[in-house]
């Protein structure tokens, strides 16, 4: 029996404080109904000032290696999928591997923003197939809420913050990550952006004043990405694998909007009850996305050992990809 990535834990974590759709009316010219109709978020976890990337990610961590029963120095590699890291550099995941005391383990971050985990479990489970780790640490987790302009109703609804986490570990099983698809438009990268902070338009350079420093988005184009790219992902692993949507027992989507969720569900003739959703309690939490609604069906019941579950994301790069992942 082949070497699999095996998920031996799970954890999570999102902030305290809860932004509703009525405390954003507040703020910016929107309301409840505006927003739900066009998303389905009624709610979203903030940040404070204190929390980051890295201890939301410390958290998750934490959860999913006590999970697990593996300590912190059996990992052999931490890969955080991020793009709103707590600096430029150092890496997140050397910060996460520190925290934890993770002291045998590589660490590196891996942007591929909403899509991250999806990526990043890709990566973790060949490098276990490969031999070159036998114990990862994959984390999903942004706090996109450090990077919108509040006076902008078309972004400022939609985000919110949050980490999760897993623990994959070499086993000779039917179980663990079964298949993978991975996809990109580089020609789409103007669609989602954040100008500043990088070496085009560094902080420190007079001539990024007049740049976008927050999150920029073309809502109708994405839109119409991500409701193509969704089933596209879907329907590409499920036929790599050799595979049904009817064996799919669980489809995770990355939460962004609960219309690209119907969308793809109804691409893929999944009824609702094998459709997992929760972007009405965290919005999207990009890298977060994914991992926390794992957890989130795993604690609801919906998601047991031995369930064939869909996970897919689709976000800035333009980026996207699925996993099958026997749980």
């Amino acid at each position: 029996m082949a070497t699999k990535a095996v998920i031996k834990g799970i954890g999570h974590c999102v902030p305290s404080k809860i932004l509703t759709n009525d405390d954003l009316a507040k703020i910016v010219d929107t309301n409840d109904e505006w927003i739900t109709q066009r998303t389905g978020i009624k709610e979203r976890r903030i940040c404070s000032l204190e929390e980051t990337t890295s201890t939301l990610a410390f958290g998750a961590s934490q959860e999913a290696l006590t999970d697990s029963g593996i300590s912190a120095d059996e990992l052999d590699l931490v890969i955080c999928a991020t793009v709103t890291g707590d600096m430029p550099f150092p890496a997140t995941s050397c910060l996460i591997q520190d925290k934890i005391g993770a002291k045998n383990a590589g660490a590196f971050d891996l942007g591929a923003a909403c899509a991250g985990f999806v990526y990043a479990v890709s990566v973790g489970s060949a490098m276990i197939e490969s031999g070159q780790a036998k114990k990862v640490l994959i984390v999903g987790v942004d706090t996109l809420s450090k990077f919108i302009d509040w006076t902008d109703r078309s972004t400022c609804v939609l985000f919110g913050d949050g980490a999760g986490a897993v623990v994959l570990g070499a086993q000779e099983s039917d179980r663990g990550v079964l298949k993978t698809v991975l996809l990109s438009d580089g020609s789409g990268s103007r669609h989602i952006s954040l100008e500043v902070g990088g070496s085009l338009y560094p902080t420190c350079d007079p001539r990024s004043k007049d740049r976008n420093q927050h999150i920029t988005m073309a809502g109708a184009e994405v839109y119409r990405f991500a409701v193509n790219a969704m089933g596209d992902a879907c329907c590409r692993v499920l036929e790599e694998a050799g595979m049904t949507p009817e064996e799919v027992d669980l489809f995770v989507p990355h939460q962004a909007n609960l219309r690209i969720i119907d969308s793809a569900a109804k691409r893929l003739e999944l009824p609702p009850e094998k459709v997992f959703v929760n972007v009405h309690k965290y919005g999207n939490t990009s890298g977060g996305s994914v991992p926390i609604a794992l957890y989130e069906a795993v604690k609801e019941g919906r998601l047991k050992p031995g369930m064939t579950v869909l996970t897919v994301g689709f976000g800035a790069g333009l980026v996207w990809g699925a996993n099958i992942i026997r749980w």
